[in-house]
């Protein structure tokens, strides 16, 4: 009758560790059913699970393996299974599977317990947790924290757990993305973005509105849209009518004072990388989206045309108005001239008129965005910057280029 038992060898790290437990079992002619190593500073953990066939001494093998670990300054543990266990074992192995992101500038032990306790509390068993992020250093001084969870199972009640993520990732400054592990996820090949307030730290018409000396007036209108308050195309048509008669001279002066958002330089310097097309999908106005365009590589920008008649903006909207159904609608059309399907591609912005666009997308996240679209966008990211995407995309940072 054959045996089913499962090794754990646990001590200190080091090289050859696999090759000896193994070498054990090989002289034993066992059959290895599953395996893992992992190594957290220093300290390594082996899992092997095993089948002894008939006729086999377990006792002896087991005084082998003991014997081969102990040489190694190794502890060994055996649990021998039923084979009705190992049975819902592999049944197990078929479950869903999710992949949850957990991003912070610094990652504290109650962040990784809430995250633990809310995933079991609807049915969701971890299988790995990994870091994504490079070590924390000891300077005191914030970087990046990522560590990614691999579950197995479906949520109870998947509204319940994400409205749970959302408090938990807003009482403890922390980020969580629950996706599924899918394999749409691992071979997306479109990213598009939001201009203002996602690519750059401003609303461009709230600058040009500063310039003609109305800026109070038209970034109220812009924040009432922005949260989802007033209708994009018409609060944009309002707003760009108030710029009529602006000198057209001072569009470069702003256009070099725009800041690029934290991270967005590196993000597209990897999505680049990494074979993407990338894209600017703008309620914003194209002169300073070409200027983003040439400084970060983007393939294909998608913004407002400003009028202009001799050195003066004409305050008229020119159609076709980039607005909510406007973005989503060149989202399908740029998926669609790549090969690509919805689910390959990723989206990105901070305002209500890009939530259809985030809906569609296989990856839609709301970057540091205003509460309504935190709260309706499936994926959120407000404590890192830009780059904190990459990781939604499960990308090691020592993979990254420096």
């Amino acid at each position: 009758m054959r045996e089913i038992v499962l090794i754990n060898v646990t001590g200190e790290e080091r090289p050859g560790l696999t090759a000896a437990m193994t070498g054990v079992l090989a002289q034993a002619g066992v059959n290895i059913l599953d395996i893992a190593q992992a190594a957290v500073h220093g300290a390594a953990s082996l899992g092997i699970l095993i089948e002894v066939a008939d006729g086999a001494s377990l006792p002896v093998l087991s005084k082998d393996v003991l014997a081969a670990a102990q040489a190694l300054g190794q502890q060994a543990r055996f649990t021998q299974l039923d084979e009705a266990d190992y049975r819902r074992w592999v049944e197990g192995q078929g479950s869903q599977r999710h992949i949850l992101t957990l991003l912070s500038r610094q990652l504290t032990a109650e962040q990784v317990q809430r995250v633990s306790a809310l995933s079991a509390e609807q049915g969701l068993s971890i299988e790995r947790i990994e870091r994504l992020s490079l070590p924390a250093a000891l300077d005191g001084q914030p970087g990046n924290a990522c560590i990614e969870f691999s579950l197995r199972g479906a949520p109870g009640d998947t509204a319940a757990l994400r409205a749970a993520f959302l408090r938990a990732a807003d009482e403890l400054n922390m980020d969580i993305a629950l996706q599924a592990d899918s394999l749409q996820r691992r071979h997306r090949r479109l990213a598009v973005f939001d201009m203002d307030s996602t690519l750059i730290e401003a609303e461009v018409i709230d600058e040009l509105a500063k310039a003609a000396g109305i800026g109070d007036k038209v970034s109220a209108i812009t924040e009432r849209a922005m949260r989802g308050e007033l209708d994009f195309r018409a609060s944009f048509k309002e707003r760009l009518a108030l710029l009529k008669g602006l000198d057209v001279g001072v569009l470069d002066e702003i256009g070099a004072s725009l800041r690029l958002t934290e991270g967005a330089e590196r993000l597209f310097a990897e999505l680049k990388r990494l074979g993407y097309k990338t894209a600017i999908l703008s309620g914003g106005f194209t002169y300073f989206a070409k200027q983003l365009q040439a400084k970060l590589g983007i393939d294909y920008v998608f913004a407002n045309e400003l009028a202009v008649v001799d050195g003066k903006v004409t305050g008229v909207a020119v159609e076709p108005i980039v607005d909510a159904q406007r973005k989503a609608d060149l989202l399908r059309e740029l998926a669609h001239k790549e090969g690509l399907q919805l689910e390959q591609t990723i989206a990105v912005g901070d305002g209500a008129n890009d939530l259809p666009m985030l809906a569609i997308a296989g990856l839609g996240v709301a970057f540091r965005a205003k509460p309504l679209v935190k709260q309706s966008a499936r994926q959120a990211i407000s404590t890192l910057g830009l780059d904190g995407v990459l990781y939604l995309l499960g990308v090691h940072e020592r993979d990254l280029q420096r």
